[in-house]
């Protein structure tokens, strides 16, 4: 298929290892961490750590919406359907990620409460087309890629004056969150594992631009390489930070130059400043509360705002004991480290956020890796 076997070639692949083999300094450990949960399940799917030299590993950020949300979010919308009687509309990852007592969206849908998953916002607006009586709330997640249809939602219902429809705002910011990571004492030392480099969000930076990453490359002195999707992607975007580091240079460079520019979509970019305002803080499962980190919708839209239309208590949820996945987030632990995985908790019976999403490092771990068998026999025994 064109523009996709052309980035999985495997005499490309065996090339850049060599040329990374040569790169990397015997004397010293380079550690990557990918951003995106996305990077993640190509460096799994594909194999891409074993091309890597032993001095040379990724370490698993907290990039996946879904796993960085934490469960007081949940909780609320659950209460929006089970207490307010609104039809609570989302994606579909969302819907088996636990909430407080072991109860998921999936599982307050089960027991009667009006939820339903959708494909995009424009699904959700026809929700509340089709249900005039009936308050219809959508539950927006998502980094800055997903952030414009839910911009372009909202006004389409203020166009439209469709008075029963709201947005439950989580929609949160790459470039905060790296900043979060970098800045916080606890987190800098990942596990006594420095980071030395960051392969940056692809689809994000679609939006936003490599730009916005210029700052905290200069202000910690750490490089930055936006990375594509495909493995050959990964392992240029490995070779370009490995060279960085090499040459004591802190920049930010564009591997995905197909899709990504510097400036990002300057229409995306205007909708999102349009429909959305700075939250002054916000929390993150794993990262705790990150200053303006994240959006929450303008007043010109408040009418439109769920939480400004309907109470929501804020719950005190905390995750399943024994889960590591607030540690995994942070590149601190790796799925295997964490007792649960492939034992208690498989995608099946998902005991955290990194189990559920598509995108999150348990899942990569358990659909791509060589671990899952072994954790089943040792449960066996």
């Amino acid at each position: 298929m064109k523009y996709v076997d052309e980035f999985r070639q495997k005499d490309i692949a065996r090339k850049l290892a060599g040329d990374i083999a040569r790169a990397a300094d015997n004397g010293r450990d380079y550690n990557i961490m990918e951003f995106c949960g996305g990077h993640t399940h190509a460096i799994f799917r594909y194999g891409v750590q074993d091309l890597m030299p032993d001095n040379v590993r990724f370490v698993h950020g907290p990039g996946c919406p879904v796993c960085v949300l934490p469960i007081p979010r949940i909780d609320a919308a659950i209460e929006l359907a089970d207490r307010h009687g609104a039809i609570v509309c989302t994606y579909g990852d969302m819907m088996r990620v636990p909430a407080s007592k072991k109860n998921s969206l999936i599982k307050a849908k089960a027991a009667g409460s009006d939820i339903r998953m959708v494909y995009s916002t424009q699904d959700a607006l026809q929700v509340a087309r089709d249900n005039p009586d009936r308050e219809v709330v959508f539950f927006a997640i998502g980094f800055e890629t997903t952030t414009p249809p839910t911009a372009v939602a909202i006004k389409i219902a203020a166009a439209e004056g469709l008075k029963n429809f709201s947005v439950f705002c989580n929609h949160v910011l790459t470039p905060a969150a790296i900043s979060h990571i970098l800045q916080s004492p606890e987190l800098r030392e990942l596990g006594q594992v420095s980071i030395d480099g960051f392969l940056g969000p692809s689809h994000v930076s679609s939006i936003i631009g490599s730009a916005p990453y210029d700052f905290f490359a200069e202000e910690f002195q750490k490089p930055v390489v936006i990375a594509g999707f495909e493995p050959l992607d990964v392992m240029q975007s490995a070779l370009m930070l490995i060279r960085q580091v090499n040459e004591g240079r802190y920049e930010v460079e564009n591997e995905y130059t197909r899709v990504v520019t510097p400036e990002g979509n300057e229409v995306a970019k205007d909708l999102m400043a349009e429909a959305f305002t700075l939250r002054r803080s916000f929390e993150w499962r794993g990262l705790g509360e990150v200053p303006y980190s994240a959006l929450r919708i303008n007043d010109a839209y408040a009418d439109w705002d769920a939480e400004k239309r309907f109470e929501i208590t804020r719950s005190t949820g905390t995750d399943v004991k024994g889960c590591e996945c607030p540690a995994i987030l942070r590149g601190v632990k790796k799925p295997t480290d964490c007792k649960l995985f492939g034992t208690v908790c498989m995608p099946d019976n998902p005991q955290g956020s990194c189990m559920v999403s598509s995108e999150g490092s348990c899942a990569a771990y358990w659909s791509f890796g060589r671990f899952r068998m072994d954790r089943v026999k040792e449960a066996a025994e």
